[in-house]
């Protein structure tokens, strides 16, 4: 596991750093920046009081919480979410309640998600009349069995 320096701007000075919860986690916690409830069903855009600036040649992913989806049925819409180098926004969640009959509070301050560092690779795109066969082919969605 290699570090690399992240730049950070808080727009909330009350607010926590990112953290990683445990050593060898790849995950670090994010926050909300409001107090909020999103009912069953509903679709949230919640704050971080955050903004980055990554590297050229890095993203930054935001994961869903697993202990939000298992015991809340919460998770973010567009899992994961794409942070991109030049992006210097404030990082916000789309979080959706899953669950069918119970609404969800999340207070400031919260842990709601988490970042993730990766390199990127660019791809050069080259046009063919017909691409090269593979033991797959084109079968997909479930064409290999459940197990």
């Amino acid at each position: 596991m290699s570090n690399f320096q992240v730049l950070i701007k808080r727009l909330d000075p009350d607010l926590p750093l990112p953290a990683y919860s445990k050593g060898g986690d790849a995950g670090a916690d994010i926050v909300s920046r409001i107090d909020i409830t999103i009912a069953p069903g509903e679709r949230a855009l919640v704050p971080t009081g955050i903004s980055i600036a990554l590297p050229d040649g890095y993203v930054a992913l935001v994961h869903p919480r697993s202990g939000l989806a298992i015991k809340h049925g919460v998770t973010m819409v567009n899992a994961p979410g794409t942070v991109d180098a030049g992006f210097r926004g404030e990082l916000q969640c789309i979080m959706i309640n899953h669950d069918p009959t119970e609404s969800v509070s999340f207070k400031r301050g919260d842990r709601i998600a988490q970042l993730v560092f990766q390199k990127v690779e660019r791809a050069q795109f080259i046009e063919v009349d017909q691409l090269p066969g593979s033991g797959r082919g084109d079968n997909g969605f479930g064409s290999t069995g459940r197990a």
